[in-house]
């Protein structure tokens, strides 16, 4: 039985992505912070095993790492933290959070990975469109989740034998994505599941390593 990482797993995308690679016959090994909702999550999918924690703490890395075993074959880097909200400015952005951002955004799921390598899954991170778009007030977010896909190209060019990929799921309807707009409805927003389709052209298909929109992965 292929067995998969799923990280940030008892809420929105990785919540939706879980569902579905358990319907496909996936073991799991699902993380969150909060364990009450994780192993709500977990308890629905068979056979799925909750660890929750924090993925910047290196012991619980090891304790995802270690439940997966061997017959690892995929690690998805879901788990993300917005930083303040409303999000601040570049000019006034607390340092001290900022490197709390990137410890979530950035070092843990390089953590992961290279925790995994030895095993040679299939990596995807899931990144974003303030990535590559310039939004004002998305400085501290939006340059992690670029600094993410710039370390998953580099990734991809030293290990071209495997697949590695980041992808970005476009605008849900999460708590993550009403952080970023206090305030305001967002209902309008697809929901995690209709990014799910384009994840999984990645899990099962052979696209070679790069950065993907979900929203072209799938047909319209």
């Amino acid at each position: 039985m292929p067995t998969a990482i799923v990280t940030g797993a008892s809420r929105g995308l990785g919540l939706a992505l879980a569902r579905a690679l358990s319907e496909r016959g996936w073991r799991l090994v699902l993380d969150a912070r909060v364990s009450g909702p994780l192993h709500e999550a977990a308890a629905d999918l068979p056979g799925a095993i909750a660890i929750p924690g924090d993925v910047t703490d290196p012991e619980h890395r090891a304790a995802l790492i270690a439940a997966a075993g061997d017959d690892l074959q995929l690690l998805v880097n879901n788990a993300s933290v917005l930083g303040p909200s409303p999000q601040p400015g570049l000019a006034t952005y607390p340092l001290d959070t900022l490197e709390h951002v990137y410890a979530v955004n950035v070092f843990a799921p390089l953590a992961l990975i290279q925790l995994a390598l030895p095993r040679r899954p299939r990596v995807i991170n899931v990144t974003s469109d303030a990535a590559e778009e310039p939004y004002e007030g998305w400085g501290g977010y939006g340059s992690a989740k670029a600094a993410l896909d710039h370390l998953t190209a580099i990734l991809a060019v030293e290990h071209h034998d495997l697949r590695i990929y980041s992808v970005d799921p476009g605008d849900m309807n999460t708590r993550l994505h009403q952080e970023a707009f206090p305030g305001e409805d967002i209902s309008d927003r697809p929901p995690p599941e209709a990014s799910v389709p384009g994840l999984l052209a990645l899990v099962e298909g052979d696209l070679r390593s790069g950065r993907y929109r979900t929203s072209e992965l799938v047909p319209a």
